[in-house]
């Protein structure tokens, strides 16, 4: 009976496993070498593919908008070379002596490289886009025109050459210099580049609300880790700053796809333009659209619109955060 009643003795090993066994398991935010807030989440990935969308969409307006200026400054240094002298015809008076007249005044001109007269026909021809084929305009006072080559070394006088040509030939010559088609596509150009600034501030300003929308997610879904942080010493930069590292690389991940994308559509869109170069309609699309490459400019805009939307994406999470921590 006294054995029965004495006290049994219990293993030690066990004594110290049995608390182990009913303690609860740790959060997987706060076990070792685990990340504050986790990466590799649905969530995040599809934030990464709504920023690489939209990185993609603002690289390429401002590849337009660059092709667009580019387009616009050949376009005016091709028009910028040449001035145009046209001759009207006047009853009583010999055209043919009018034109080689004011060819010999445009020559002696100084910084006029040369000078080249449209005959009757390639006059006529200049109307046909107006006009239409088949017309017979022999009876009509086409103008002729002389197309004058600015020379590069030096300016050209065009107010005096227009004054010469004025006063020789009163009322039948008259010296076109271009400045308000110059002018107006200036205006075009600034337009293009005014409207892809707009659109790639927008589609970032949009990228800033997915951001916003994401991060209040992520805090509400760790609130509990937040508190625990909070109880143990932990302040709200130390919080913020996990927040923001996180949303850094999906935003740098999300910016770097959508630039890749946005470099290989446009080096595709200059292979395919090369190859309609050198059809039959080659020059007629080079003639509106340029070569449509944007060059070494356009490709470091993408790239620093990948970066800009990473800074973006981290700046407006990091702020966030503060905000709901208040």
């Amino acid at each position: 009976m006294s054995d029965a009643r004495a006290p049994t003795r219990s293993d030690p090993s066990q004594a110290r496993a049995a608390p182990s066994v009913s303690e609860p398991a740790l959060p997987a935010n706060l076990r070792r070498n685990a990340p504050l807030v986790p990466t590799d989440s649905a969530a995040s990935r599809a934030l990464a593919a709504v920023i690489a969308i939209l990185t993609f969409l603002a690289a390429l307006c401002a590849g337009a908008a660059e092709i667009a200026v580019s387009s616009a400054a050949q376009w005016q240094g091709s028009v910028a070379q040449e001035v145009t002298v046209q001759i009207r015809p006047s009853a009583g008076r010999d055209i043919e002596a009018d034109v080689r007249q004011a060819e010999s005044l445009a020559r002696a001109a100084p910084g006029i490289a040369g000078a080249r007269i449209f005959s009757k026909a390639e006059s006529e021809r200049l109307l046909e886009p107006w006009l239409g084929t088949g017309l017979d305009l022999s009876d009509l006072p086409v103008p002729r025109l002389i197309a004058l080559t600015l020379a590069s070394g030096r300016p050209a006088d065009l107010p005096a050459l227009r004054t010469a040509l004025t006063t020789a030939l009163p009322g039948v010559a008259s010296l076109d210099d271009h400045a308000l088609w110059l002018q107006r596509l200036s205006t075009m150009a600034n337009t293009f580049a005014g409207i892809g600034i707009g659109i790639v501030l927008l589609v970032l300003f949009a990228t800033g609300l997915a951001v916003i929308f994401a991060t209040r997610g992520a805090m509400a879904g760790n609130r509990e880790v937040v508190e625990v942080l909070h109880f143990v010493g932990a302040d709200d930069d130390y919080i913020a700053k996990a927040f923001q590292s996180r949303f850094f690389r999906l935003g740098l991940r999300g910016g770097a796809l959508g630039a890749g994308a946005a470099l290989l559509t446009c080096a595709l869109a200059g292979l395919v333009a090369r190859m309609w170069r050198s059809g039959p309609a080659g020059d007629e699309i080079e003639a509106l659209f340029g070569t449509f490459q944007i060059g070494w400019q356009g490709y470091a805009i993408i790239v620093l619109i990948g970066v800009i939307a990473s800074l973006v994406t981290a700046t407006v999470s990091r702020f966030t955060v503060r905000r709901f921590l208040r």
